[in-house]
């Protein structure tokens, strides 16, 4: 079957780099799926799991936001911060899930709320992911 090359980027550097048949992200818009060929476009990424499909197998990346450039030949993920799902420390995302919720919860201004309510979806990405490997 044919693939598509796929780059995942964060301003600390490339994440990984590999080919997959096919690439599903969850954008602002929904969930997308792109096959070698796709038209190219680019849309904002939501905090959520990106899955590189491959045959029978998946390799799951928790991804924090950013962007998905889409050409035919190559799928570019520009993220603010992105991990592969057996990189990830369960035990540091479930500290970090307790900490947001306890910040939620004592929430001081809308400000912080707002920041409390990102930690905790990205840590609920995290813990999400690292389960689905």
């Amino acid at each position: 079957m044919k693939t598509i090359k796929v780059n995942i980027v964060t301003p600390d550097g490339p994440v990984s780099e590999t080919d997959a048949e096919m690439v599903i992200a969850a954008t602002e818009f929904g969930e997308i799926g792109v096959l070698p060929g796709h038209i190219a476009m680019v849309a904002p990424l939501q905090i959520g799991a990106l899955r590189l499909k491959n045959g029978s197998s998946t390799v799951n990346v928790a991804v924090h936001g950013g962007f998905i450039e889409v050409r035919p030949d190559v799928v570019t993920i520009l993220a603010q911060s992105a991990e592969l799902a057996e990189n990830i420390d369960i035990a540091r995302a479930k500290l970090a899930a307790k900490r947001a919720e306890e910040a939620l919860k004592a929430k001081n201004n809308d400000v912080e709320a707002k920041l409390a309510e990102l930690h905790l979806r990205r840590a609920i990405t995290r813990i999400k992911v690292y389960e689905m490997r």
